[in-house]
């Protein structure tokens, strides 16, 4: 049997599909680059958007098109949602489709794929950097999103399991990326936390770069906050913290009953006070019903004010299944557009002086392409030389126009 993979969406999607690729590996399948090749087609879906969705059935009209006999099994969140909602018909209707299996479901993926299904976990991924899920699902019910729907309430995995696949990655990855659908609830459902599992990997897993995933402000305990200031260990000083709006009103609308405007500014800047060397990431939904000049103003002054070195920016998108589309006053999408466009030129600004501070100054950079390196702060740089990809090294930056170099 030969397989084409096609994965979507968010780093615990990618997760998945390094674990998809284990299966089909010890099954002794053989994964393909194209569909033309293909036996069958494995779509590993993202939901966070509707051009998400729409990307995905564009993925397997365009299979079935390049390759008549394909068979199409789709899995991951849109999978989750359709099996949810009632819609797996509609899912089902699509070119080539013979299966629907809900994400991480590795036994029914192998079911669909007539495979005997064994216990399986990637020892080596295919990414420079190595992705580990520390848990799945949400318990938090924001009105615009719908992967509580998708992936279900939050199931942590046991400390010991973490740690012993953590020893595997670390054997042929220099960093592990802590992933999962909301990694802050880590450990509420086993009576333990994220800090005490990132304390853990330290001592256990020694000589690795550990970087979290996207994390809640507010959920960064004076644990996690003393581990992301010490410069000598091996926690990353960068924290991806979502956002949203910089609106306490539009906040209330979207369900983020956990912060406000200034708990968020009040946390970060805790955060990032005695770093040296900090990155910060956020998500901002523009366009949100209900959302004014006014809240708008809000949200760019906000960002304005905290050192933001990326930020993803996207238009509000109606997710049936959620509150949102429920709401009154819509935003039009030509104004949330702009209001996007106008978060994103403020991002570039903050990131360009951000950048500029870092001249001169040593970067830990792992090397994702021969090329191109990864700082712990989460800054793309070009490599002057080549570089083994996977490898770890400490170098100088410098500037060349608007690119961030290495000196060596």
């Amino acid at each position: 049997m030969k397989v084409f993979l096609r994965t979507y969406g968010c780093r615990a999607n990618h997760y998945d599909s390094e674990q998809i690729k284990a299966l089909l590996g010890v099954n002794d399948v053989q994964l393909v680059d194209s569909e033309e090749d293909a036996d069958v087609g494995i779509f590993n879906s993202c939901s966070v958007t509707a051009d998400a969705e729409a990307d995905l059935r564009q993925g397997i009209r365009r299979a079935a098109r390049r390759n008549a006999g394909i068979r199409n099994i789709v899995t991951g969140c849109a999978a989750g949602r359709v099996i949810e909602g009632a819609e797996e018909e509609a899912m089902l209707a699509l070119p080539n489709v013979s299966g629907v299996v809900a994400p991480a479901d590795l036994a029914g993926l192998a079911a669909a794929l007539q495979l005997p299904h064994r216990s399986v976990r990637a020892g080596a991924q295919s990414g420079a950097r190595a992705l580990l899920r520390i848990q799945d699902g949400c318990d938090e019910h924001c009105t615009f999103c719908i992967t509580t729907v998708a992936r279900g309430r939050n199931r942590s995995r046991s400390e010991d399991e973490i740690v012993s696949e953590a020893g595997q990655l670390a054997e042929t990855h220099p960093e592990i990326v802590l992933t999962g659908t909301h990694i802050g609830s880590y450990g509420s459902d086993t009576d333990s936390s994220l800090g005490k599992l990132v304390e853990r990997l330290m001592v256990s897993v020694p000589g690795v770069r550990l970087r979290l995933s996207s994390l809640e402000a507010t959920e960064v305990d004076d644990q996690l906050l003393e581990m992301l200031q010490d410069t000598s260990g091996a926690l990353v000083p960068y924290l991806h913290a979502p956002l949203q709006s910089g609106s306490d009103r539009v906040l209330k609308r979207m369900g983020r009953h956990w912060y406000t405007a200034h708990s968020y500014r009040r946390r970060i800047e805790e955060i990032v006070s005695r770093a040296p060397v900090f990155g910060l990431g956020a998500d901002v939904i523009t366009g949100f019903p209900g959302e004014s000049d006014a809240d708008h103003s809000a949200t760019v002054a906000l960002v304005g004010e905290l050192p933001f070195t990326s930020l993803h920016v996207f238009p509000f998108s109606e997710r049936a299944g959620t509150a949102a589309p429920r709401m009154r006053e819509a935003v039009p999408s030509t104004v949330a557009r702009e209001r996007a466009a106008e978060l994103r030129a403020c991002a570039e600004n903050k990131l360009d002086a951000y950048a500029a501070r870092r001249v001169n100054h040593p970067a830990d950079v792992v090397v994702v392409s021969r090329r191109r390196g990864l700082t712990e702060d989460y800054l793309e740089v070009e490599l002057g030389v080549e570089h083994e990809r996977g490898s770890r090294y400490t170098t100088l930056l410098r500037r060349e126009g608007s690119r961030l170099m290495a000196i060596s």
